[in-house]
C-alpha cells in the first residue's frame, strides 16, 4: 500500500494508536529505519524525512524527536506541473527564499489535421517556456544548496526542470510530492509533507 505521511509531531501517537489496533508490537530499528511487528501479524517501517537515517533506540519518543530535527540547514522543494511551479528553499523547518508562477498552457482539442498539429505546436511552445521559467528560478533560488532537494508535481515536468544544466548538481531525496498545480497553499503543503515521516504498513 502507499506510503502514509505521518508529521513528527504525531509519530507517538500514530505508534500507539498502532499497537491498539493490532496487539502488542515489537519494535526494532534497521538499516536506518524502525520496524514494527504487531501480535496480529500487522508490521510497518517508518523512516525519517529527507532520506536521513534513524540511529536511535527503538522506540516512538526517539524517532520523533529525531524526525524532528531531521531537516538540515540548507535543502530544497521544487514542484512543477505544466501549470506552473513552485520553489523554495529551506533552513531547517523555515522557508527562506521562495517563488510559485503560473503559466496557460492550452488543454487538448478535438481538431483534426493540420488544426491539430499548430495546436499541438502551441501547446508544447508553451510547455517549454513554463519549464524554462521554473528552472530559471529554481537555478537562482537554489543556487549553492547544500542539501537535498523534494520534487513533485508531474514527473516528466520535473524531469524537465532538472535537465536544466544549472540545475545538475541538485540531489534529490524521496518522498515524491503528488500535488496539484503549485500556488502558495500547495507549496506550504509540500514542505509539510517533506518533513512528515514516511510510514509504510503492511496489515495482516
Amino acid at each position: 500500500m502507499p506510503d502514509v505521511l505521518v508529521p513528527a509531531a504525531r509519530v507517538e501517537r500514530w505508534i500507539a494508536n498502532f499497537e491498539t489496533r493490532h496487539g502488542d508490537t515489537a519494535l526494532s530499528v534497521v538499516d536506518g529505519v524502525l520496524s514494527g511487528s504487531a501480535a496480529d501479524g500487522s508490521r510497518f517501517t517508518a523512516r525519517l524525512p529527507l532520506g536521513a537515517a534513524y540511529d536511535g533506540p527503538a522506540e516512538a519518543a526517539g524517532l520523533a524527536g529525531a524526525a524532528a530535527s531531521a531537516a538540515p540547514d540548507d535543502w530544497g522543494v521544487l514542484l512543477v506541473r505544466k501549470g506552473g511551479f513552485a520553489v523554495a528553499r529551506m533552513s531547517g523547518a523555515t522557508m527562506g527564499a521562495s517563488k510559485t508562477g503560473q503559466r496557460h498552457v492550452q488543454g487538448r482539442t478535438k481538431a483534426g489535421g493540420q488544426s491539430q498539429q499548430r495546436f499541438a505546436r502551441r501547446r508544447d511552445n508553451q510547455a517549454r517556456q513554463a519549464y524554462e521559467a521554473a528552472a530559471d528560478h529554481a537555478a537562482r533560488i537554489l543556487d549553492g544548496l547544500a542539501g537535498p532537494v523534494v520534487v513533485g508535481g508531474d514527473r516528466t515536468a520535473v524531469d524537465e526542470v532538472l535537465a536544466d544544466r544549472r540545475l545538475a548538481g541538485l540531489g534529490t531525496v524521496e518522498p515524491w510530492l503528488a500535488l496539484p498545480d503549485p500556488r502558495r497553499g500547495v507549496l506550504e503543503q509540500g514542505v509539510a509533507d517533506a518533513l512528515s515521516l514516511r510510514v509504510e504498513v503492511h496489515n495482516a
